[in-house]
């Protein structure tokens, strides 16, 4: 077995940690970068286009049947956290910055992760099945969704303190060119790489995460060039882990409640905390990269980075804790 695996630390944080210390140390330079950000470009739609060919559409087509389920996790990823996305503006800028504040509203915006969700669901004995279709059917609509919910925030003036960042056309035909379009050509061509993509999903798992690598060398040098340790204090960092602790708190309560309340059994009830609780790195990163082009991506993405880890760490122990409540004894 691997050392890391016996530690249980996942090597793809490991690697986006390691990529975050390169870049600070050696960063694109100035030469390079235009460059780096035609390979970031290919990167990004070639992710996208291969989130598109795994996911078949009949199969969430048959696990819509399960529609409250699905219907209340959707809520919480793209109604309840933004909200409380917009709420939390209040701390800005006394304890963040008008960037770290967008990176922290865009993480409410980003849909739920899949691996994850499911296998924290699968530990605790949950609904695997709802969880599956759910936390796919989060990151299909997030293609679209999690896009358009910025362009609201930014035209509402919520993001950027007073709407700094704005979507321009350019950015739309972008938005398309990047992210949908090579999104529905692999949804189209299913029925042509669908096997390969099956058949070779362990081997695309790494071009998958090398995308997202290079997305965050890219994203960091340009930061590291705009001076972001000076411009994020250490303070900052420790408060945003404490923020990242308090918000995954707060929405495991509240999906647990809120799910209890509707009458979903308890199987359904942990899917709804894990697929209602997760923010995906995967997606949202390479969204960022084309979302914020211009602006500090670094900073921006920061928060979900932190936010990442925080809910892995949370999830795997909750999960674990569910598990062993399954297996104990039932009172006389």
């Amino acid at each position: 077995m691997h050392p890391l695996a016996k530690l249980r630390i996942d090597g793809f944080i490991v690697a986006i940690l390691a990529t975050v210390v390169l870049a600070s140390v050696l960063p694109a330079g100035e030469g390079f970068a235009p460059t780096l950000d035609h390979i970031v470009t290919a990167a990004i739609a070639l992710l996208f286009f291969l989130y598109g060919a795994r996911m078949h559409p009949q199969e969430a087509i048959r696990g819509l049947r399960h529609w409250r389920l699905h219907t209340l996790i959707l809520a919480f990823t793209f109604v309840a956290f933004p909200l409380i996305g917009i709420v939390l503006r209040v701390l800005q800028p006394h304890l963040l910055s008008p960037s770290l504040y967008t990176g922290v509203l865009y993480l409410t915006l980003v849909p739920s992760t899949v691996q994850s969700s499911i296998a924290f669901t699968s530990i605790a004995r949950g609904n695997v099945a709802g969880a599956i279709v759910s936390a796919s059917a989060s990151n299909l609509l997030g293609v679209l969704l999690t896009p358009l919910l910025v362009i609201v925030m930014a035209s509402l003036g919520v993001i950027g303190g007073g709407g700094s960042i704005a979507v321009s056309g350019h950015q739309l035909v972008d938005i398309c060119l990047e992210i949908l379009v090579p999104f529905v050509v692999g949804q189209l061509a299913r029925p042509l790489v669908g096997r390969f993509v099956e058949t070779h999903r362990a081997r695309l798992k790494y071009v998958d995460r090398g995308s997202i690598v290079l997305v965050v060398y890219a994203a960091f040098s340009t930061g590291v060039r705009q001076g972001i340790w000076h411009a994020v204090e250490p303070a900052q960092i420790v408060f945003l882990i404490v923020l990242s602790i308090a918000l995954v708190a707060l929405m495991l309560w509240l999906t647990k409640r809120t799910s209890e309340r509707l009458g979903f059994n308890r199987a359904d009830s942990i899917a709804v905390q894990f697929c209602g609780t997760k923010k995906s790195l995967a997606s949202g990163l390479p969204m960022a990269a084309v979302l914020f082009a211009g602006h500090h991506v670094s900073i921006i993405v920061l928060p979900l980075m932190v936010f990442h880890q925080v809910q892995l760490m949370m999830c795997s122990w909750l999960a674990a804790r569910y598990a062993d409540q399954e297996l104990e004894p039932a009172p006389a």
